[in-house]
């Protein structure tokens, strides 16, 4: 007999995390929109274990010209407090400077989700010197300060170059003067450990023994969609995974969960309540039932509305909770 937990993509049929909301007397909608988070496509240098995005280098889904200069409209109009730029990595994107630019100039703060191994690519080495010139905070990947560890979640070699990125980045202010954020993923289906004690870990290793400097440590749980629900799958952990995940519910990270002040816009301009979702297919609709896109929307026309869920959502909320900003609960 299959396993409840197996269809579409290890989700249950039944939305089990609409049904812990109920039981605490929760609605998840949207709030004030604070950041609007552009995948700019899905081509990656890299195609890491868990990576949620499904990206590697053989993937040819990228943003183009008419929508990065349909993104870009709105950013100028509504002027958003965050640009949050993602991947893939986003760096590969012809439109990755034009949004860093164009979001600076309409005077958002912007982030680029990096994954450090970037820099060392040919014709991306002037890139430390660049996102200091326009003061975009950099969230890295690091998934451990072990290299065994990151070899096994990222392949060999990534360690190394990591390392080798990380130096770059404070040789021009990154972890001083500018914002440096390192995120860490568990290897394998367990919860992240406290983000506290892992972050004091992290600097006193790094430091130590590489002479790194950064400002925080994220935690983010592993979702149980795409490569990493595969690899639950070929080792027949997915109803173990999504029990510890229903089992570790939080209620008391439903009010800062990323989905109610965050956008996630594909490279096509459609609109998500997160980027899980996008990764998922389930796009934003109207009342009539057709799917939005950026352009459609506007923040206070958000404001109030409902979050599409599944039970991928139970990720986001397990123990500490998770989000693009790290744990929700000390």
């Amino acid at each position: 007999m299959a396993s409840r937990w197996e269809p579409c993509d290890g989700l249950l049929n039944v939305n089990l995390f609409e049904d812990k909301l109920a039981a605490h007397g929760l609605v998840l909608a949207r709030a004030r929109l604070q950041t609007l988070q552009i995948n700019v496509g899905r081509k990656c240098n890299q195609a890491c274990r868990h990576c949620h995005v499904d990206a590697g280098p053989w993937r040819t889904e990228m943003v183009g010209q008419d929508v990065a200069h349909r993104l870009a409209a709105w950013i100028c109009q509504f002027q958003p407090e965050i640009v949050d730029l993602t991947g893939g990595a986003p760096e590969l994107s012809e439109f990755f400077r034009f949004f860093v630019e164009t979001a600076r100039g309409a005077g958002s703060h912007v982030i680029d989700r990096c994954n450090l191994t970037i820099i060392e690519e040919e014709g991306y080495g002037d890139l430390p010197q660049y996102l200091a010139r326009h003061e975009v905070e950099v969230v890295a990947s690091l998934p451990c300060y072990t290299a065994d560890n990151v070899t096994k979640q990222r392949g060999a070699g990534v360690f190394e170059k990591s390392i080798s990125a990380l130096r770059k980045l404070n040789d021009v202010g990154y972890g001083t003067r500018l914002p440096l954020n390192l995120v860490y993923n568990p290897v394998g289906p367990k919860l992240p450990g406290p983000q506290a004690e892992l972050e004091a870990d992290y600097k006193e290793v790094l430091g130590r023994e590489f002479g790194i400097r950064f400002n925080h440590l994220y935690t983010i749980t592993n979702q149980p969609i795409a490569r990493f629900a595969e690899d639950l799958r070929r080792q027949g952990k997915s109803e173990e995974y999504m029990t510890l995940l229903a089992n570790s519910f939080n209620p008391a990270t439903v009010e800062g969960l990323m989905c109610r002040t965050t956008l996630s816009v594909g490279w096509m301009g459609e609109v998500y309540d997160c980027d899980f979702n996008q990764m998922l297919g389930m796009q934003m609709h109207d009342g009539g039932g057709s799917g939005l896109y950026l352009w459609d929307v506007t923040p206070e026309l958000m404001e109030g509305w409902a979050v599409r869920t599944g039970e991928h959502c139970l990720a986001c909320t397990a123990g500490c909770g998770s989000s693009c900003g790290g744990a929700l609960r000390g």
